[in-house]
């Protein structure tokens, strides 16, 4: 009689555990981001290293003093806002127009301290200290300045758009003295596009605000 154990008797031998595959480990990773994603809890280092990288993404801040259309103003803005943000978003004068947001398009002209800025491009932690006049500032009560009321009279908008900045940037031209002819006026205030095309209009206002026309 045979003594021989049968195959299929026989236990197979034990093999060590194989490494995931790359195609396993990548959806076993995917699977439980998806699962801290979703709500699922997390603790230790993890969490640590979540509230160091929001640490290190918080922008700093700072306090800025300046005064806008003769009134006194303080507040507290994160160190790349914006002279157009922090007068639109924070104060609520939304009369300057964000048109380009790069300093090309004029249409967020103010003055600032008597001169012409883009007020996209200046930022508003630079001017503590400072006074900003914006087209809300230019009129006295009902009475509108005398540039502003060339605009209506001369017809210079069509959509209105960029006539904020235009007329800021009318009044600093004039302040500043350059107003000798129509030629120099154009080329003052060519910084300010106006894509109706109220160029001649734009001039004969301000030749109207000078007493020239």
């Amino acid at each position: 009689m045979s003594t021989e154990t049968p195959e299929s008797a026989t236990s197979p031998p034990t093999r060590p555990p194989s490494a995931p595959s790359r195609r396993t480990f990548i959806a076993t990773t995917t699977a439980a981001g998806g699962a801290i994603a979703a709500g699922g809890p997390v603790t230790g280092p993890a969490l640590l290293g979540v509230e160091e990288a929001a640490a290190a993404e918080a922008s700093p801040s700072s306090r800025v003093a300046l005064t806008v259309n003769g009134e006194r103003h303080t507040v507290t803005v994160d160190n790349r806002t914006s002279l157009l943000d922090l007068l639109r978003e924070h104060l609520g004068l939304t009369g300057s127009k964000k048109g380009c947001n790069a300093g090309a398009c004029g249409a967020c002209t103010v003055l600032v301290d008597g001169r012409r800025v883009n007020s996209c491009l200046t930022l508003a932690v630079r001017l503590d200290g400072a006074e900003v006049t914006t087209i809300e500032g230019l009129a006295r009560g009902e009475r509108l300045r005398p540039l502003q009321q060339a605009f209506i009279d001369q017809d210079a908008f069509q959509c209105g758009y960029c006539t904020p900045g235009q007329i800021m940037s009318g009044v600093g031209c004039i302040q500043e003295g350059r107003t000798g002819s129509a030629e120099e006026i154009r080329e003052s205030m060519s910084g300010n596009i106006c894509r109706c095309g109220c160029y001649v209009k734009i001039v004969r206002a301000v030749e109207q605000a000078t007493g020239r026309k």
